[in-house]
């Protein structure tokens, strides 16, 4: 049975007044984000994975890129004008966000850090993202998104 209560992040939404619609899917199966667009007839280039990582300078940054795609760290450096970045541990990323893997929404952690969108995002009036939870799906606007979490749009994806 799928928990269609709200979210943190449906809640940040809600209290910002702006348009999404929850999209819920059946995770009792452990699936990748390309399965997770598929299982819920979307274009996998609209559907965004978040993604944890961490500078040399120890601070964290945030980055979506579609589900298809893999973060190129390089790049992602160079947005966050670190030296290198590294993804976090998935230990790590409970206490530090407040979500699971696979569920860790750009909307909601415990603490806002920087985030990046690849740029693609902006070609959409709507994309997907976790809604905070396994299962849940959210699709609302780049810039819906971008006026809760300040992104930033550059290159992020491994050619």
């Amino acid at each position: 049975m799928t928990d269609h209560s709200k979210t943190n992040a449906m809640r940040l939404l809600d209290a910002a007044k702006l348009p999404y619609e929850a999209r819920f899917f059946d995770a009792s199966a452990a699936l990748s984000g390309v399965e997770v667009a598929a299982e819920l007839g979307l274009d996998p280039d609209r559907v965004f994975k978040t993604l944890v990582t961490q500078g040399k300078t120890s601070e964290h940054y945030v980055f979506m890129i579609p589900v298809a795609c893999e973060l190129d760290l390089k790049k992602a450096a160079a947005c966050a004008g670190e030296k290198s970045i590294a993804m976090i541990k998935s230990r790590e990323l409970l206490p530090l966000t407040g979500y699971v893997h696979g569920g860790c929404s750009p909307l909601g952690m415990h603490k806002l850090f920087a985030t990046a969108i690849d740029e693609t995002a902006a070609l959409y009036d709507t994309i997907f993202f976790s809604g905070g939870r396994i299962g849940c799906q959210i699709e609302t606007s780049p810039h819906a998104l971008e006026q809760l979490v300040g992104l930033r749009y550059a290159d992020l994806t491994v050619v």
